[in-house]
């Protein structure tokens, strides 16, 4: 039998956002301060929730972990792409860019269904307000959090072996299958939400409960549409300039906002900021 060439790959040169050397000096400050921006943002929520009593409660418990998630996702591009921005010869070893397209997808899997999860804890708030203890006890919440870190890591892990061996379409059908199946535990979450809602006699106790669940749908419209985009582009308007800037979103500019999205409205999350820096105040003193 005849050999067959083979040809080792050590590494892949990357493309880059754009050709422009004076852009790409901008796009790194802007990707630099961004990054800053989402790193002091998360730690500063995830520190908040720890440290305040009154915010020791599931919604917060898991708003903790979306924090620590979103910036474990931006962390394993942002760096990176930084680092690139400013090298002539742009590439990545193999077994760097493995280990990055594990840690990608295993967050962004992880964000899928946390964004669920939480969907499902407003569902519970709003409609079985009473129970809300019973329903989502502390033990649940940890099993629910071990279980969606563990399915993370076992599709990032799967997914990025499986990315050197099956075709462009198998991979978009594990992606989408994974985008599918989050997307409609939120929307049967939102259906009974909204029904309950509409049921609501009173217009203050509509606003009220509306405004329960107002980051969290903001926050679960810009990650999915920005998915949804990326996904269902027509082939005849379809642009590689488009993909890129959708995927820096999501990637670079959506774990900054979450932060500000679920505090700037939050009185919660205000009072116990409030509470924290009185304290300082009076420490410092």
């Amino acid at each position: 039998m005849a050999k067959g060439n083979h040809s080792t790959v050590y590494e892949f040169i990357l493309l880059g956002l754009t050709d422009n050397a004076e852009l790409e000096v901008t796009l790194f400050g802007i990707f630099l301060v961004v990054y800053f921006d989402s790193f002091m943002g998360n730690l500063g929520l995830i520190m908040l929730i720890q440290i305040s009593p009154q915010l020791h409660t599931p919604m917060y418990f898991f708003l903790s972990h979306l924090a620590f998630v979103d910036f474990s996702f931006t962390s394993s591009v942002t760096p990176n792409t930084l680092v690139n921005l400013l090298c002539e010869v742009k590439s990545i070893t193999f077994y760097a860019c493995a280990i990055q397209v594990c840690c990608f997808i295993t967050f962004v899997v992880c964000e899928l269904y946390l964004l669920s999860i939480m969907a499902y804890d407003q569902y519970v708030a709003i409609c079985n307000h009473l129970l809300y203890v019973i329903l989502i006890p502390r033990k649940l919440c940890i099993k629910m959090i071990a279980s969606t870190y563990e399915y993370g890591f076992t599709v990032g892990l799967v997914q990025t072996v499986a990315t050197f061996y099956l075709s462009f379409l198998m991979l978009l059908i594990i992606a989408g299958f994974n985008t599918l199946c989050s997307l409609v535990i939120v929307l049967i979450s939102y259906g009974f939400i909204f029904f309950a809602i509409l049921r609501i006699h009173s217009a203050e106790g509509r606003q009220k409960a509306f405004s329960t669940c107002a980051s969290h749908l903001t926050s679960i419209t810009i990650f999915y549409g920005t998915i949804i985009f990326m996904y269902l582009q027509p082939k005849s308007s379809h642009s590689l300039n488009m993909d890129k800037v959708a995927s820096l979103f999501n990637v670079v500019v959506i774990p900054m906002l979450n932060p500000l999205i679920y505090s700037l409205r939050n009185q919660e999350v205000n009072n116990a900021l409030k509470r924290i820096i009185e304290k300082l105040c009076l420490a410092i003193k």
